[in-house]
């Protein structure tokens, strides 16, 4: 595989190597001893699906809060996303700005985005499939987020004239100067606390 580490470091950006003849490809989507070697050292323990019928979809921002937050790691099947990651560490030095990959179901890239940030993703073409594997289940109890399109992060997101197709719950998440903290930056770690 191969690994870009984004503007925020932690934030990855995975290539897995994919071989082809006449036939089509063959790759190997996902390797837990390459992760852990050239990503990071987690283990997953659930796989999700999203299908999005209209492009300018948008599923965001989301974390889930201690004791059950979660990394997730983000593909395409089919279609198109912008994938963002937001920094949501009190006292990281990249605390509320955000990093962005374009994903497809082309070439097949991944997005690694640890604990400590808020994810999300607009939908670029229509009928856009998404997979994502994540590190802790979900709990609805300790469910959160940020507003999409909070002026202080300034996310340039891809949305249609009229506006983002967005789930009531999405709509109405605070924006990020509201939220209480969740989780500390360790310098000494790179990460969370």
């Amino acid at each position: 595989m191969i690994v870009e580490r984004l503007a925020i470091p932690e934030v990855v950006r995975v290539r897995p190597r994919r071989f082809g003849d006449a036939r089509g490809y063959f790759s190997e989507v996902f390797s837990a001893r390459g992760f852990c070697q050239q990503v990071a050292e987690v283990e997953f323990v659930q796989d999700n699906e999203a299908l999005s019928g209209a492009a300018g979809t948008l599923r965001g921002l989301h974390f889930q809060r201690s004791p059950m937050a979660q990394g997730k790691l983000i593909r395409v099947i089919r279609g198109a996303i912008l994938d963002v990651a937001v920094d949501i560490r009190q006292g990281s030095p990249t605390f509320g700005r955000y990093v962005s990959a374009r994903l497809d179901g082309v070439d097949g890239d991944q997005l690694w985005v640890p604990v400590g940030f808020a994810h999300g993703y607009c939908t670029l073409e229509p009928d856009t499939l998404v997979a994502y594997k994540v590190t802790n289940y979900y709990s609805p109890d300790d469910d959160g987020g940020i507003l999409w399109n909070d002026p202080a992060i300034g996310i340039e997101w891809p949305v249609l004239p009229q506006g983002p197709v967005l789930s009531a719950k999405d709509q109405g998440l605070p924006l990020l100067k509201d939220l209480p903290a969740q989780f500390h930056y360790n310098s000494e770690q790179e990460g969370v606390a």
